[in-house]
């Protein structure tokens, strides 16, 4: 699946049943396992790296990439999808259907900018901070998902879109909400054989 801008994307209207139907169509996994596992290993990058939040946050950021690189192609196998047509239309895909079909929770896609070239993913849930707490001197410093940000990043990457992803918030630094924002940098031209 190649994406390519288009100034008239059609975008279906009920992107967050095809992710009901993709999530009930996975196998799953114990939420409490993959929360647990994802913990250990914050705590074992964060011991490697003598408790520095920001290599943390990048050794995080380099895993959630090629995980990123190589789901794309279970979500296009499973999630049965037509090609999207723009940015928006990727990640509104992501958002409803992605989100949803890898993580059981959604997120909502909002604050675009007027090009329609960025935007901010609001999480309803996020199960990987189930049984989290920050100890007080990573608060603010460490962003505990930033796998997440890396996986988004190198999935829009599979499909010739160039993102940069980050947290701007993050409940366990005492906001409300999780959010992460998403902007467009490029799209990647398809690279032929001896191009």
């Amino acid at each position: 699946m190649i994406l390519r801008p288009s100034s008239n994307s059609a975008r279906p209207g009920s992107w967050a049943k095809v992710g009901d139907a993709a999530f009930n169509k996975m196998e799953k996994v114990s939420a409490e396992l993959l929360t647990l596992t994802y913990g250990a290993v914050v705590s074992q990058l964060l011991r490697d790296h003598a408790d520095d939040p920001q290599q943390t946050n990048d050794q995080l950021e380099k895993m959630g990439y090629r995980i990123g690189l190589r789901i794309i192609d279970e979500f296009l196998a499973k999630a049965n999808l037509p090609p999207c047509q723009d940015f928006r239309d990727a990640t509104e895909m992501l958002a409803k259907v992605a989100v949803k079909m890898f993580l059981g929770v959604s997120a909502e896609p909002s604050a675009w900018n007027t090009s329609q070239t960025a935007c901010s993913l609001v999480f309803s849930d996020n199960p990987l901070h189930d049984f989290a707490e920050l100890p007080p001197h990573l608060v603010g410093t460490l962003w505990y998902s930033n796998l997440l940000a890396g996986i988004v990043r190198g999935a829009f990457e599979q499909v010739m879109m160039r993102v940069r992803c980050n947290f701007t918030k993050d409940v366990l630094h005492g906001d409300a909400q999780t959010v992460l924002r998403i902007e467009l940098v490029e799209y990647m031209k398809d690279q032929g054989p001896g191009d």
